[in-house]
């Protein structure tokens, strides 16, 4: 697995209010969820990038108001061949 370091200002820190670990996994979900959005990932790499199963992802995404469904049929297809 790659690695990423990405420095957070300490007023950025502060307002989220969480542990190094828990901001590290705010923002590769919130990353996975845009990238998906945009199409740069699909439902199974976004939610790999995540770092959660994706029926959590799917359900994840609500809360960023991108729908659970958007994708090409082909890779409809290929998330029902590999269920």
């Amino acid at each position: 697995m790659a690695e990423v370091v990405i420095d957070i200002p300490e007023t950025a820190a502060e307002v989220l209010r969480s542990s190094p670990n828990g901001i590290a996994a705010e923002l590769r979900l919130a990353a996975a969820v845009k990238l998906y959005e945009v199409g740069r990932l699909s439902g199974g790499a976004a939610a790999e990038l995540a770092g959660l199963p994706k029926p959590l992802f799917n359900q994840r995404l609500g809360t960023y108001g991108v729908a659970a469904l958007h994708c090409e049929p082909a890779e409809l297809k290929e998330d029902f061949d590999n269920a």
